[in-house]
């Protein structure tokens, strides 16, 4: 029986992708961004909630791991999961997406389940760092209708310092999907004094205008979620950290709009 660790499966999602979906969260990440929003995705294992909110569990009354974050799930009962909302798909044109954490480090779990969802017909898509071995990639790149692809920072030395890992093999896998024609979507965390300054953003322009098939990207702007940490028992080094003001972020989407791309605030 396959299986993977989960940590949450979130029902009627808008902002994961097209349409109404269903976004299953996996559990783990190769990388350990200083601003990440899903702090309970870093640590492959289940781990004790303390005083977080309990999440959706496809075995709400399982012994093996009693008020933790992340189980261990039958790739079938997520699958039974998915089809569930089927109809909510069928009339909003949505899916299923799976994110995290960073879906790719379980590929044998999410291959299984993208393909299930291509024999079901039900548009899928994988919200990915793009940090994975290139046949990974290869591996689930049929049975994807889009990927929503992460782009943080543009120099390597600065990606590896505030998530823990360099970019080169970020890069390289997001022009293998562009050179593949593959459906991507671009999302850019907007961290104030960390990747909003002019090189930055300069070099993001420059990626989207090297690509062929970039429709769309979404600014994500920072808010602080130390209240978050703190229910994990955990520190957030950027607490106090204030969110971009508004015009900051109207400057930044003009600047991308540039490239001609569409870009979307939120998402």
């Amino acid at each position: 029986m396959l299986t993977g660790i989960i940590f949450d499966v979130k029902k009627y999602a808008i902002h994961d992708g097209p349409g109404i979906r269903t976004t299953v969260f996996f559990k783990g990440c190769p990388l350990n961004c200083q601003w990440c929003h899903n702090p309970e995705s870093v640590d492959p294992d289940p781990e004790p909630s303390l005083d977080y909110r309990d999440p959706f569990r496809l075995d709400p009354y399982g012994e093996d791991h009693p008020g933790a974050i992340g189980e261990e799930v039958a790739a079938e009962a997520v699958m039974d999961e998915i089809l569930k909302d089927r109809i909510f798909y069928e009339e909003s044109g949505g899916g299923v997406t799976f994110s995290g954490g960073e879906p790719l480090i379980q590929p044998d779990f999410l291959a299984y389940l993208l393909k299930k969802c291509k024999q079901e017909e039900i548009h899928t898509a994988v919200d990915t760092s793009g940090f994975a071995p290139r046949v990974t990639l290869e591996k689930i790149a049929d049975s994807v209708d889009l990927f929503l692809f992460d782009l943080k920072l543009v120099d390597t030395k600065l990606h590896e310092e505030y998530t823990s890992v360099g970019n080169e093999r970020i890069l390289d896998n997001l022009k293998f999907l562009d050179d593949n024609d593959r459906e991507v979507e671009l999302r850019f965390p907007l961290i104030p004094s960390i990747t909003d300054g002019e090189e930055n953003v300069e070099g993001i322009k420059g990626i989207i205008e090297g690509g062929s098939g970039f429709r769309k990207i979404s600014i994500l702007p920072f808010h602080d979620v130390e209240k978050k940490y703190s229910r994990l028992g955990l520190d957030f080094s950027l607490a106090g950290l204030e969110p971009p003001e508004e015009n900051e972020i109207k400057r930044i989407k003009d600047e991308l709009e540039k490239t001609g791309i569409m870009v979307e605030v939120g998402g």
